[in-house]
């Protein structure tokens, strides 16, 4: 007979983590299925290794240019090693931080090994040594994430290419990254790349970077990278790749129209991700999935099968640990509180770890016109803003939509100095609900981020 639980939770990610502990400590047996480490894709892959690398990166990009600050440093190295190892470091402590907590929660079982339906009700779990398991619980959660995604490209499989995964493996630098892809990930890892003293080569399908921002935000990405000495080809498609002499990769690549031939030592493919379901064996759950392989969810993340719920990633949508941390507190709020808690329209805050960071919230100056909002603008760049002056940090520059008839903000992309805390500052105005003109009359502190916008707003003003 299978073995019974109040709760089984597949995947230790964002959101598994914390509603398993939220049900063990109501009394509920549950139990969490991890494959291979806790923490899901943040803490393995994602935010914790690549954050930590990029402020290795971009410490060393500041030290050299301490000149410009009145300071001598001497000629800066980087000891890939030594900055692999920080992340590593960092990466282990949190997974343990996350086993210890779990081996000090009653009612928690945490079981290592491949999680597949059985039954409508059943998972069956094979262990590494090949021993096998049959579970059952009315509650079963999906948090099982993503992995990258494996383009069809000719040839790919004759070199040793990279993901963002396995290049955080790598202990010696690469001489020239040649990366596939202009999304958030192939841009962080262009300039944390680039300033570690690879060459980088960056090259995108379409015509600009982050296609779903901007033309100007973009634009003006696009300005700060290449003046980093990255190299940026848009309108690329690859057609071929195959394997140097010297043991490197080329690319036949045509540009609008053109062929070119692109070599490097190294290829990371950054292009998407794709869902962890194919293994789950979906089919004998009754859990439907779309074309992509995600999960289909309602707004309480429930699937097609009673009691049966997916969370974070492997359901679609905006991959971010913020939004699976959310998915969390929805269905904590509805199965353990009573509540009625919804995906429906949730904003979607994020930044990107560029330096300068991005960061986004609410609609772009293009959602806003598709969907016939009349809106003004307001926009000013970095080098006005005092406290970037101060201390060297003016590229960039603060955007926010206004609504025209309410003055109520309907987004913000923040391209310069701690864009993301900039942006949370006006995510936190847009939640109170306040008019553009409390922010252009609040007293903020002197000399702070947060007083450039007493004359972003004033600008605004001005401008009519």
């Amino acid at each position: 007979m299978p073995e019974r639980f109040d709760a089984i939770i597949i995947g230790v990610g964002q959101a598994g983590k914390p509603l398993a502990q939220a049900f063990a400590q109501q009394g509920r047996s549950v139990v969490l299925i991890e494959r291979k480490f806790v923490g899901g894709t943040c803490i393995n892959y994602g935010c914790t290794p690549t954050k930590t690398l990029l402020a290795s990166a971009e410490m060393a990009y500041q030290a050299r240019r301490s000149s410009e600050y009145g300071i001598g440093t001497g000629e800066v190295s980087v000891d890939f090693k030594a900055v692999i190892q920080r992340k590593n470091d960092i990466v282990e402590m949190f997974r343990k931080g996350i086993e210890d907590s779990f081996a000090k929660t009653d009612n928690l079982t945490l079981i290592q090994g491949e999680a597949r339906f059985s039954g409508p009700k059943e998972v069956l779990i094979t262990a590494a040594d090949g021993q096998t398991r049959t579970l059952t619980a009315d509650l079963i959660f999906i948090n099982a994430g993503t992995h990258p995604k494996k383009p069809d490209t000719p040839g790919l499989d004759s070199v040793d290419w990279l993901t963002s995964t396995t290049l955080m493996d790598l202990t010696t630098l690469p001489d020239h990254l040649l990366i596939m892809g202009g999304g958030y990930i192939g841009i962080e890892f262009s300039q944390m790349l680039r300033r570690f003293g690879s060459k980088v080569t960056l090259l995108v399908r379409g015509g600009q970077l982050l296609p779903r921002e901007d033309p100007d935000v973009a634009e003006e990405l696009t300005k700060i990278l290449t003046d980093e000495g990255i190299k940026i080809h848009f309108n690329t498609n690859i057609e071929q790749v195959s394997e140097t002499t010297s043991g490197g990769v080329k690319l036949t690549a045509k540009t609008d129209g053109k062929t070119t031939h692109i070599s490097g030592s190294h290829l990371l493919v950054a292009v998407g991700t794709t869902p962890n379901t194919e293994a789950l064996n979906l089919s004998a759950a009754g859990v439907e999935t779309d074309d992509a392989g995600f999960i289909r969810v309602n707004d309480q993340l429930e699937t097609g099968q009673p009691g049966i719920y997916a969370l974070g990633d492997i359901k679609g949508g905006p991959a971010f640990t913020h939004i699976s941390y959310d998915d969390y507190r929805v269905v904590k709020q509805n199965l353990l509180e009573n509540g009625s808690a919804s995906i429906a329209n949730r904003p979607v805050p994020y930044t990107v770890f560029t330096d300068p960071q991005l960061g986004r919230i609410g609609l772009s100056e293009h959602e806003a016109k598709q969907q016939g909002k009349a809106v003004r603008v307001a926009k000013m760049p970095m080098e006005w803003v005092g406290r970037a002056i101060e201390t060297g940090h003016t590229k960039g520059f603060i955007k926010v939509l206004v609504d025209a008839n309410t003055d109520q903000l309907l987004g913000a992309a923040v391209l310069g100095m701690e864009g993301g805390e900039m942006m949370s500052l006006l995510q936190i105005a847009m939640m109170g609900q306040l008019p553009y003109q409390r922010l252009r009359d609040a007293v903020f502190a002197h000399p702070t981020l947060a007083e450039s916008l007493n004359n972003l707003f004033t600008n605004l003003d001005k401008n009519d």
